[in-house]
């Protein structure tokens, strides 16, 4: 004799499937984020900078198809700066980009440790 019955608890036990693209579609509903280790590299530069005294200010805004860190100097004004994360970009110029408050693309990459040494102190040489 045969013990169908604990095959069968397997089996209804297993997980459910789901159709790649009722799956894509879900996750295409969800907004851009940035991620832990993302946010951790963002925060360590803003706390430098909020040490300098040069920025006092942040918002972060997670959009359906971009995710926004903004700098500000005072929360009246308008963001100095934005770390932009945008997905679609990944495979041409990169998803990650720095923006000023002019408009202008300060650094574009796909690493956001790259993107991020916009920020960095250049050494000069005093003589």
């Amino acid at each position: 004799m045969t013990d169908y019955g604990s095959a069968r608890e397997d089996r209804e036990g297993s997980g459910i499937l789901i159709p790649l693209h009722e799956a894509r579609r879900v996750r295409s509903d969800l907004p851009v984020t940035f991620e832990r280790r993302e946010l951790d590299q963002i925060l360590r530069i803003y706390g430098r900078m909020v040490a300098a005294g040069e920025w006092r200010d942040y918002a972060i805004d997670h959009l359906r198809d971009r995710a926004i860190f903004s700098v500000f100097r005072r929360t009246s004004e308008v963001p100095l700066f934005q770390i932009v994360k945008d997905p679609k970009l990944t495979r041409k110029q990169g998803a990650y980009s720095v923006i000023a408050a002019t408009g202008a693309i300060l650094k574009r990459g796909h690493e956001l440790a790259r993107v991020l040494a916009v920020f960095d102190k250049k050494l000069k040489l005093v003589t």
